[in-house]
């Protein structure tokens, strides 16, 4: 697939899937997001990973509150993504407390994240990651990821695969309706590890 084509595929899988998470009700993404934490919070990756990176949700993404909680409660180092809206660049900033959140000033986003003048914990610059919790619009059973154009993650990744700790685990968190029969990619799209969704099977 030539280059403006799977551009031009994103573009259209991007407007498709936000739609069919606009339809959600509020009950009904609290339900789904705490069938996907309940997997991750028992996943063996997650229960051995020490040094762990997860996004504050957005309104369309599965929300992530709980596993915050679950962190912090069990000991785990909890870092945050804060992205610079003039590039494709991303740092993962440790997170001292649940409370530390709330002090945290919102990006035009909507997203809370460190100022850019703080000073915090940089975690490719101290112990590496264990595990990354990825958000995105769309993702498949193989692993492809569709995200919101920036190529945030991806651009991370590549640094990740730099640091002598190598690539962390990535674990994508989704409602059922952000998946995808295939979702489209390039070269430079990384590939997730697994994607945790509550599978309609389960719930028959």
């Amino acid at each position: 697939m030539a280059a403006a084509a799977v551009r031009a595929a994103k573009q259209s899988l991007r407007r498709e899937i936000k739609r069919r998470v606009a339809a959600l009700s509020e009950p009904e993404k609290q339900r789904q997001s705490q069938a996907v934490c309940q997997k991750l919070l028992s996943h063996p990756k997650y229960l051995s990973s020490q040094r762990v990176a997860v996004f504050l949700s957005m309104d369309d993404e599965v929300r992530t509150d709980s596993i915050l909680t679950h962190m912090f409660a069990s000991g785990k180092s909890c870092f945050i993504p804060r992205y610079e809206r003039s590039s494709s660049h991303m740092d993962m900033l440790r997170l001292t407390s649940e409370a530390d959140i709330h002090n945290l000033p919102l990006t035009s986003w909507n997203i809370r994240q460190p100022g850019e003048e703080e000073l915090r914990e940089e975690a490719l610059e101290t112990g590496g990651l264990d595990l990354i919790l990825m958000p995105g619009l769309g993702f498949d059973v193989s692993g492809r990821r569709l995200g919101r154009g920036k190529g945030f993650y991806d651009t991370y990744l590549e640094r990740c695969m730099a640091h002598p700790r190598g690539k962390p685990y990535t674990i994508a968190l989704a409602y059922r309706e952000q998946m995808c029969e295939q979702v489209p990619v390039d070269q430079r799209d990384v590939l997730i590890d697994e994607v945790l969704y509550e599978d309609q099977k389960e719930t028959l």
